[in-house]
């Protein structure tokens, strides 16, 4: 559920990430940081949402949190 590959719509997904970076792009008056603590807020709250409606497990979650880290620090490379 939390990966590309299970996306019905590839098109879609492609213009939400410009129009997520467009949005961002408006927010330059923010710090880095406060931006970064901002969007993790906002994720924390949307995995949340999609395991309480059961569109997702727990272990997807975790999975996606893992790959998350693996891309952001390099871990596990």
């Amino acid at each position: 559920m939390l990966n590309t590959a299970g996306a019905s719509d590839e098109a879609s997904l492609e213009r939400c990430i410009d129009e997520i970076d467009q949005f961002v792009d408006t927010l330059d008056r923010y710090h880095e940081q406060v931006l970064a603590f901002a969007l993790r807020a906002h994720l924390s709250a949307l995995l949340r949402a999609l395991v309480d409606s059961r569109a997702c497990s727990r272990e997807e979650v975790r999975q996606f949190l893992v790959e998350l880290e693996r891309e952001t620090l390099g871990v596990g490379e």
